[in-house]
């Protein structure tokens, strides 16, 4: 039996069905982010609200040296190419000193120099210290059609390397602002300290491992501070909310440093101060920290300080 044309059928088969996978796979929608249209900038109020109490996490809550209490936040507008941490991704030095020492500087480092490099941070804010494990803390920012994502980070005091917070939220839908968001928060784990309690002393993670959320069950280890296998899930430990205000004018400063715009030298910022960038002006609300220009880019240079 000659087995040419089966062959041939065989092979003219084969080719229709790789041609219909690629046409298929071509016609599959793309995962773009979507392109914000806004014609006007907008700005925000965010709080955050610690719901981190001793009834929610009994276990190992830490009551002393020191208690239960959050760092000031850092938070960056930018655009969808910037992440300034990111879940299952390994954090940068950044984060890793801001995560376990509560230290910004080389974390606000290296969002000046993604500003410079590829135009993709707009701004940079932060919010004051919440010297417990409930309260809250607040602040303001701006937001354009180019830079529309938020992301924050705050750091969960006392801990190993724990935070809580935002990554690439986008605040444009179409051409519009989302007028108000409110999200549920839960701890990561920065994968730079080996720690497994709240107040567990300096163990550096050999190699580095990513970051990932910390669930009640993940570290699956009894020594875990947040290990509560009979829970799902873990309830929130802070809640996220942003409004949309009414007036977009943000102040910008002089250029040449006068009686009323020297950085002062306590320990917090005015609220009519703001930040100079290396892309357009943003406003800087109250910081517990002291901060230092370079390069015309404020950055905390004093670490965080906790609170016995």
């Amino acid at each position: 039996m000659d087995s040419a044309p089966f062959l041939q059928r065989f092979r003219l088969t084969r080719c229709w069905a790789a041609l219909s996978l690629l046409c298929s796979l071509h016609a599959l929608p793309l995962n773009l982010d979507p392109v914000c249209s806004a014609t006007t900038p907008a700005k925000y109020s965010l709080t955050f609200t610690g719901k981190w109490s001793q009834a929610a996490f009994p276990k190992q809550y830490p009551l002393y040296r020191p208690p239960a209490q959050w760092s000031h936040l850092i938070g960056v507008t930018h655009s969808s190419d910037y992440h300034i941490w990111q879940a299952n991704e390994y954090a940068s030095n950044g984060v890793r000193e801001f995560s376990e020492k509560g230290e910004a500087w080389t974390l606000m480092k290296e969002v000046e120099e993604a500003g410079e490099r590829i135009q993709s941070v707009y701004g940079v804010f932060s919010a004051p210290a919440v010297t417990e494990g409930t309260g809250q803390t607040s602040s303001e920012f701006e937001v354009f059609a180019r830079h529309s994502f938020l992301s924050f980070i705050i750091r969960i005091v006392p801990s190993p390397d724990w935070f809580v917070g935002v990554d690439s939220l986008n605040l444009c839908e179409g051409d519009q602002w989302k007028e108000s968001i409110s999200l549920d928060l839960h701890p990561y784990d920065a994968g730079t300290d080996s720690g497994f309690t709240f107040s567990s002393p300096n163990f550096e993670t050999i190699p580095q491992e990513k970051v990932t959320q910390i669930t009640s069950s993940f570290p699956s280890h009894p020594a875990n501070s947040f290990y509560y296998p009979r829970l799902k899930q873990l309830p929130p430990i802070a809640k996220l909310t942003l409004t949309k205000l009414k007036s977009n004018h943000i102040s910008s400063i002089p250029i040449e440093p006068t009686q009323s715009n020297k950085i002062p030298t306590d320990n917090e910022i005015e609220d009519s101060r703001i930040s100079k960038l290396p892309l357009p002006i943003q406003k800087m609300t109250q910081l517990d920290t002291v901060f230092q220009t370079t390069r015309g880019f404020r950055c905390p240079c004093i670490p965080f300080q906790e609170h016995n």
